[in-house]
This record gives structure tokens, C-alpha cells and sequence, in this order.
């Protein structure tokens, strides 16, 4: 079943499902981020990184954190064609029988921006590390501490065999940027 904002309101307030928690939807003025009605739409931390140098092979059996530039910035130019991993500003702590998905904003999507979708699994927790994608042919701007992904939240009748933790899930407790891990 998807949650509503009454439900993600009462859980985060009470559980830390999502910290910082802004119990509202702020849209003024800005890349609107906080409390929707079915959703959280996430921030986008300052700190990113990206790929140091045209002729790197991207490989995830191989590749490694010297292959990235760790890079901050108020505003974050992505060339294009290109991409960047970027983090949430907010840290997320999922239940057991909840399960959320991730999906870019349409603001950047009609700026040729894409966020992949990803799962946030049963009992995984950290800051997000999110893949940013520009398919446009032009640079793209991105503002970070605004809106940059929301979350839905689905529940199970039932608690899974397992849980992300359960499983000691390579991505749980993030608190940097992480590259691909195998």
C-alpha cells in the first residue's frame, strides 16, 4: 500500500525515518523539497563527485574512489552527456515492512536531467548517494540544499524473509558518497 504524507508525517516524527524532516512542503521560490502528499522530495547535499578525466574506464568490478574528484559547490555544473554521484542532504532510516522508491524531479527532467530510480530497501539506512545523469548536449545547473528526487513509500502486509540489514547490505550506513562496490 502507498503511504501517505499523514503516515511518512507520524512515522519520521516519532521513528527518525527521515533527518532533517521538514513536515511541509516548502515550494517557495525554490526546487520545492520536504513533505508531499505521497512522498519526501530529498535535497541535494553540496558534496559530489565525478569522474576525473575523459579516457577513464568505468567498470564497477574495477573501478575506485581515485578515479573520482570529490568536489562542493553552492551550484553544480553537470557537462553534457556526463554525469555525477551526488548525496541527500537528508539521512534516511527505512522499517522493516517498508520499502521506498526514488525518482528524479520533473523540474531537471525537463532541463535533460535524470535520477536513476532506486530502490531504498527494508531496513537500509544512510545519506543516499545519487546517480545524476544530463542526456541534454548542454551543461545543466543543479542547486543543491533544494529539491533534487522524492521518495514514495510502499508497506507489505508482511515483514520480508529478510531485510537489507539482515542481509548486511554493502551500501547500508553510508554516511559519504559511495562508489559501485561489488
Amino acid at each position: 500500500m502507498l503511504k501517505s504524507s499523514s503516515w511518512i508525517r507520524e512515522y519520521a516524527e516519532k521513528h527518525s525515518l527521515i533527518n532533517p524532516f521538514i513536515n511541509h512542503s516548502e515550494r517557495e521560490n525554490t526546487i520545492s523539497y520536504g513533505l508531499g502528499p505521497y512522498g519526501y522530495d530529498l535535497r541535494l547535499s553540496k558534496e559530489y563527485k565525478r569522474i576525473k578525466g575523459a579516457n577513464v574506464s568505468i567498470d564497477p568490478y574495477t573501478i575506485t574512489d581515485n578515479d573520482y574528484e570529490s568536489l562542493s559547490g553552492n551550484t553544480i555544473e553537470i557537462a553534457p552527456n556526463s554525469y555525477i554521484l551526488g548525496k541527500s542532504l537528508e539521512y534516511i532510516k527505512m522499517p522493516k515492512k517498508i520499502l521506498g522508491l526514488v525518482f528524479g524531479k520533473s523540474t531537471y527532467a525537463r532541463a535533460g536531467i535524470l535520477v536513476n530510480v532506486t530502490p531504498i530497501e527494508p531496513e537500509w539506512e544512510g545519506f543516499l548517494t545519487i546517480s545524476i545523469s544530463n542526456v541534454s548536449g548542454n551543461k545543466v545547473k543543479l542547486h543543491p540544499l533544494q529539491g533534487i528526487a522524492q521518495i514514495v513509500f510502499f508497506e507489505s502486509d508482511l515483514p520480508p524473509l529478510y531485510s537489507y540489514s539482515d542481509l548486511k547490505g554493502k551500501y547500508n550506513k553510508q554516511n559519504d558518497i559511495t562508489i559501485s562496490k561489488i
